[in-house]
């Protein structure tokens, strides 16, 4: 039986629930396709992004396209610094100029040291990406831990407040806000009980934002992505018996590719969505949801 005490600490530190993860991108096999599709056409060009969770999976594809369309990318993560040194390498060879940030945005001082490098840099911000997360799955509710619990919100909806409280200041008329939400805000998942309710407080924070914020000309939106593959799910994220048909229940019969959803992203950072607010886009393999 879990203990229901309070967690002590302000700050819990990564759990030891997924020795594995956040898992780099590097070892997976098949890799995750990040590739851009199409030429840039400048959509974003002299803007400057922030993206979270962007040395591997979606945020990767995001970065690397942000960048194709001449945004400078300031690229934050974790921990695996490999992958983000490569996610860089990718977003210059697109011509931009890219910085690497690691830290844990649960932290909300680590927010604010990652706006003040990239303020530093660049003198501005224009996009803010929010899209690091974790996830832990557990068949029972009794299995998951004060700590995880914490962790979970921690990282998932806490530091999106953490992140848009000290960008504030830098975002002017036009900027845009995205987060990442997910399908199973709209679904549900029974092996995902608090991963699932902070997808949904995400949307809930996108909604309240965006009418917050739309008086001062800054846009606020989600994406919700289904089954994606990235490191998330096969380090950690599904149990073995999810994985091995991972993303076989989609109309499309398949999981998607990372650069099936960052153009959504990318449309919700440029002019192209400049009458969308507090709005959610669905890449996710056909599945209908309400929202």
């Amino acid at each position: 039986m879990t203990d229901t005490k309070t967690a002590e600490a302000a700050l819990i530190e990564p759990i030891a629930e997924e020795p594995k993860m956040p898992g780099h991108e590097s070892r997976l096999e098949p890799k995750p396709e990040w590739q851009p599709r199409y030429p840039g056409s400048g959509r974003l060009m002299g803007k400057v992004a922030i993206v979270t969770g962007a040395d591997r999976g979606i945020g990767r594809a995001v970065a690397v396209l942000f960048a194709r369309e001449g945004a400078k990318v300031a690229i934050a993560y974790l921990c695996e610094h490999d992958d983000a040194a490569k996610t860089k390498q990718l977003c210059e060879a697109e011509g931009a100029e890219a910085l690497t940030f690691p830290g844990d945005l649960g932290d909300p001082e680590v927010g604010k040291r990652l706006v003040a490098e990239t303020i530093e840099r660049w003198d501005r911000v224009d996009v803010l990406v929010n899209n690091a997360g974790e996830q832990h799955p557990d068949k029972d509710i009794r299995d998951i831990t004060v700590e995880q619990l914490q962790r979970t919100f921690q990282t998932n909806i806490f530091a999106m407040f953490y992140l848009v409280q000290a960008a504030r200041p830098h975002l002017k008329k036009g900027a845009s806000i995205i987060n990442c939400t997910s399908i199973t805000m709209y679904q549900g998942s029974k092996e995902l009980l608090d991963y699932s309710s902070t997808k949904g407080a995400i949307t809930a924070f996108t909604r309240s934002l965006s009418e917050n914020l739309i008086g001062d000309g800054i846009r606020v939106n989600a994406v919700a992505p289904g089954p994606i593959w990235s490191p998330l799910n096969p380090c950690g994220g599904s149990s073995p018996e999810k994985l091995a048909h991972f993303g076989a229940d989609t109309p499309m019969g398949r999981p998607g590719q990372p650069n099936e959803v960052a153009p959504a992203f990318l449309f919700l950072a440029c002019e192209d969505s400049s009458y969308m607010s507090g709005q959610v886009l669905h890449p996710n393999g056909g599945t209908i949801v309400n929202g």
